[in-house]
């Protein structure tokens, strides 16, 4: 029996364009590429801490939606404009993933990014 995705979008955290913030089919939820705007504006904020902050609470969000959380996390990929913004996307990381056996895994790659971004996140979830 073939298993429909179940988009999922957040207000503040979703695309402008048709794409969903993320999809869940059964247990797994895959998140489209989430950036650093600020959920109440929509705006991009120039520096790359602020996005990274903003990035990890817009993932929160759209995790949530779909009725999972950080702990859920398997994989990250992660697209970062400049090895400069490695400082700031690990000391968030570390924050939320503290216990170094207890971490999902994590692949970045280091690419331009359009439109003023310093990072995208994407993630697969195993939402128990």
């Amino acid at each position: 029996m073939p298993r429909t995705p179940r988009s999922i979008d957040v207000p503040g955290a979703s695309h402008n364009a048709p794409i969903p913030a993320a999809a869940r089919v059964g247990q797994l939820l895959c998140t489209s590429a989430v950036s650093g705007k600020d959920p109440a504006t929509g705006q991009l904020p120039a520096d790359a801490l602020t996005q990274v902050g903003n990035t990890f609470a817009n993932l929160r969000a759209v995790l949530q939606a779909g009725g999972a959380s950080l702990d859920d996390v398997v994989k990250f990929s992660v697209t970062i404009k400049d090895n400069a913004v490695r400082e700031h996307l690990n000391a968030v990381w570390l924050a939320c993933f503290p216990d170094p056996h207890d971490r999902p895994a994590r692949h970045i790659v280091v690419q331009d990014l359009q439109h003023g971004m310093w990072l995208q996140i994407e993630v697969m979830a195993f939402v128990q």
